[in-house]
């Protein structure tokens, strides 16, 4: 049955998860909507490169493992399934199903910002990654200058915030053991700037 206008057609999670599993283009959902993404800069595709490369040679000697953006996250408790630039899971992984696609305990979520995403990353979306219990480190990277932004759950729950523009200073993720230089993070995307 098709929407009517001004109505929108309420999509169950299995529905979008079964579409989702037999499309061409990935899309998010969020309480019965499906949302398309759209594709991403080179810059943005270089700075995920240089991140799940630095991570996974940082990982290999830990339990933990890094995922690209294929691999889906779902927000239990608000029903968001996104997916993230960059995930980290670490210790048991734990899946939504036998397909083994849709993550539900990542411990470190990055995001590329976009013009298009960056309001949403920084607000709406980052408010559900907040209720996952798993989750200790949130990073979003911008992609057109030097500036990380890095939140991580304190022990009482609340989220600290430390941010920069120092293309010398190192961000460390200390809920996996790892520590990100932006050097490394911006490595053949700012050009001359290095």
């Amino acid at each position: 049955m098709a929407a009517q206008p001004g109505t929108i057609a309420y999509i169950s999670p299995e529905d979008y998860l079964a579409m989702e599993r037999q499309a061409a283009h990935k899309s998010e959902y969020c309480n019965g909507e499906v949302f398309a993404m759209v594709g991403a800069s080179e810059a943005h595709n270089l700075i995920v490169a240089n991140l799940i490369g630095e991570l996974h040679r940082q990982l290999k000697a830990k339990p933990c493992r890094v995922y690209p953006s294929d691999l889906r996250v779902r927000v239990s408790p608000t029903g968001l399934y996104t997916y993230p630039d960059v995930t980290v899971a670490c210790g048991e992984l734990r899946f939504a199903d036998d397909h083994r696609d849709t993550l539900l305990n990542p411990t470190l979520i990055v995001e590329v910002l976009s013009d298009s995403t960056s309001d949403y990353d920084r607000g709406r979306k980052f408010a559900h990654y907040r209720r996952l219990d798993s989750l200790q480190d949130y990073l979003l990277v911008e992609q057109h200058h030097c500036h990380v932004e890095h939140f991580q759950r304190q022990s009482d729950h609340r989220w600290l915030l430390a941010e920069t523009d120092d293309l010398q200073a190192v961000v460390d993720l200390g809920s996996i053991g790892c520590q990100l230089a932006l050097t490394g993070i911006y490595d053949r995307v700012l050009g001359d700037e290095f």
